[in-house]
This record gives C-alpha cells, sequence and structure tokens, in this order.
C-alpha cells in the first residue's frame, strides 16, 4: 500500500486521537494537526464560546469548512473531532480524501480520561461520573454507524506502543 496522502483519525473524545496522531506523525514524518484547536485557532474562540453563541449547528458547520479545506493538506495526519465523522457527509468526504482510522476505545477508559474534563468540553458538562458512563455509551451507539465507515478500526486504549501496531495496521 503506498502511503496516503492524509490520514483522519476519528473516534470519541479523550481517545487518544491527538496523542496518538503525534506521535503517528512524527513516525511518518508528516504534518500534524488537531482538528479542534486549528478551528478554535482561526476562529479566535474557543469550542465552548463557539456552542454558547451559536449552537452545536454553527459549530458542525466551522468544523464541516476546515475539515474540507483540509483537503489541500499534504501528509498530514488529521485528529478530528469526536463528533465530527456524524454530520453533513464527513465520513464518506474522509474515507475518499485519505486514510481514516477509528480509534475504538472501551467505555471504562474514556470515563477515566474524561470525567476531569468535563467543565471543558461542552457536551460533558456537569455531568456526573455514571452519567459520564452512561452518556458516553448512549453516543457509541448512536456514532458506532459512522465510526465503522473507517477504513481501518483500530482497538485502542493506552500507551506509545499504539503507533507501531498501527503501523503494522497501515502496512508501511
Amino acid at each position: 500500500m503506498s502511503q496516503p496522502t492524509n490520514i483522519y483519525l476519528i473516534g470519541f473524545m479523550g481517545c487518544g486521537k491527538s496523542y496518538l496522531g503525534k506521535l503517528l506523525a512524527k513516525r511518518l514524518q508528516y504534518d500534524f494537526i488537531d482538528m479542534d484547536a486549528y478551528l478554535e485557532a482561526k476562529e479566535s474562540k474557543t469550542i465552548a464560546q463557539i456552542f454558547k453563541e451559536g449552537g452545536e449547528g454553527a459549530f458542525r458547520k466551522l468544523e464541516r469548512d476546515y475539515l474540507t479545506a483540509s483537503g489541500d493538506f499534504e501528509k498530514t495526519v488529521i485528529a478530528t473531532g469526536g463528533g465530527c465523522p456524524c454530520f453533513y457527509d464527513n465520513m464518506e468526504w474522509m474515507d475518499v480524501s485519505g486514510q481514516t482510522i477509528y480509534l475504538k476505545t472501551p467505555t471504562a477508559v474514556l470515563v477515566n480520561r474524561l470525567q476531569s474534563e468535563t467543565a471543558h468540553r461542552p457536551l460533558l458538562a456537569g455531568k456526573s461520573k455514571k452519567e459520564l458512563a452512561e452518556f458516553i455509551e448512549a453516543k457509541l451507539l448512536e456514532r458506532a454507524p459512522y465510526y465503522e465507515q473507517a477504513q481501518i478500526i483500530f482497538e485502542y486504549q493506552t500507551g506509545r506502543e499504539g503507533v507501531e501496531e498501527l503501523m503494522e495496521y497501515l502496512e508501511l
């Protein structure tokens, strides 16, 4: 398999897209972009501010615009937002525009990673640990039909060794 121009990492928030994405980009000698951070920098607003001012619809429209603009990038690992594949035709677009990898992470791992971040993530605000687990389970079920359209489904929990395992999947 030849090296894809861009690699899109998808999965639920907290699954390790940014962490693994940075390591993978370094290993491949690619650039790395965290799409949420990129969007915030371009808009000079936090995602929480965008949600507050225009709601989820305004955020998803901006997310779509920056996602399609990423088609101009070359040799870039792109960590998408957790909901990105589920709106518009984003998942289909990514599948055509590069290699897509779903970082499939167990709910318990996601809860442990996200419970300290509920104040910074609009969709998690104010949730207890139990509510967070229930929310994640429900969202994973809802998003599975999108996430599972990825070209590679990579079972990932944690650790630097994930890069080497992922490289085997990429057949590089």
